[in-house]
């Protein structure tokens, strides 16, 4: 792996450069306080001064609705015009663990073509960031990545040091190589040392995420998910936010007056109570509380017996989100024997006085 070095002044060059056969996605403010991923072509609406996009940004893989095929009575037709070229820049580390949970769920055992060939055109640019009071990728440590990128940027102020992590990451640097420079010296790699000693002392919440797996299995039966399935809303939210799920549902939706029905494909969320549904009006998942543990034991547990890591990337959306403070934080501190200030646990103790 090759680290080169490139002035801040230079980014602006660098993005013109290698956009002009891709759309390039990156973060821009929405409001006073929350970004988003869109398209952008003026290069001073990005805004890298984030911690987190409202959504993660799988959102531009897999679109929360898109066509997967036309159907007739005889054949289908295929459906990728949800692919394009696309460059992705800014992406944190843990969102990019996100990607490479995805990568793995998309091609186990069975293949996702509408996934797998969205995520073949786009290249990830990653880029360092700061944690806040939500950030628990120290925790599950994603707050470093070390593959999943195409290049990584590392802001240092006035200029960036830039992992190359792909052949393809080495081909953008080859189209504007004036704008970067090969040697590194001994105070730039200082430089870059304090600034990670002072970034990770930075987190100031933290989870016992090694136990999380076995907490999950010794408290299935525990009080605490009855509590938890009072507060909830079941609004979904936590599930459109996080950078692993992959829930989705699929509509058969006729074109009127065509032979054909367009077959689509849209998120859901095992929260949800209809996703549960079976034919014959049957539910096994009624109960909110049933739901949620499903969730938490999909995120905590069950992820790592297949995919070797947890579906917890600590990126703090879960916390910033819920109305109600169900989160990977205050379930997995419960779990872990505290009792978190929560509403949802301070609902229940109203409840019992």
């Amino acid at each position: 792996m090759k680290i080169v070095k490139m002035k801040r002044e230079n980014l602006s060059s660098f993005l013109e450069a290698i956009s002009r056969e891709a759309e390039l996605w990156a973060p821009v403010k929405k409001g006073v306080d929350t970004h988003a991923f869109q398209v952008v072509k003026d290069f001073s609406e990005i805004d890298l001064n984030y911690t987190r996009t409202i959504l993660p940004p799988r959102k531009i893989l897999v679109p929360s609705r898109f066509n997967m095929f036309q159907a007739t009575k005889t054949e289908y037709t295929p459906d990728f015009s949800h692919v394009s070229n696309k460059i992705i820049f800014g992406i944190h580390p843990c969102d990019i663990s996100g990607l490479l949970t995805m990568d793995k769920f998309y091609s186990y055992a069975i293949e996702d073509p509408y996934y797998l060939e969205s995520r073949k055109k786009a290249m990830i640019l990653g880029h360092s960031c700061w944690p806040d009071e939500h950030c628990l990728c120290k925790s599950t440590n994603t707050h470093i990545v070390e593959e999943g990128y195409d290049l990584f940027f590392t802001d240092l102020k006035d200029f960036y040091l830039v992992w190359i992590g792909s052949t393809q990451g080495d081909d953008l640097i080859r189209l504007v190589p004036d704008l970067f420079e090969g040697e590194i010296a001994d105070q730039d790699i200082q430089r870059f040392m304090q600034w990670r000693e002072d970034r990770d002392k930075a987190y100031s919440s933290e989870i016992n995420f090694v136990a999380m797996a076995d907490l999950m299995e010794l408290r299935y039966n525990d009080p605490v998910w009855a509590k938890l399935g009072e507060a909830c809303l079941a609004c979904g939210s936590c599930t459109n936010v996080c950078p692993t799920c992959n829930c989705y549902n699929v509509e058969d939706r006729p074109v009127l007056g065509a032979e054909h029905s367009n077959i689509s494909r849209c998120w859901d969320a095992c929260t949800l109570e209809n996703y549960s549904g079976v034919a014959g009006g049957e539910n096994f998942r009624e109960k909110r509380a049933d739901r949620l543990k499903l969730w938490y034991t999909h995120k905590l547990q069950a992820y790592i017996s297949k995919y070797g890591k947890p579906a917890c990337v600590g990126c703090g959306r879960c916390i910033a989100t819920c109305p109600v403070d169900i989160n990977i934080k205050t379930v997995s501190d419960s779990l872990d024997g505290a009792n978190p200030d929560a509403f949802w646990n301070r609902l229940s103790q109203e409840v019992t006085k």
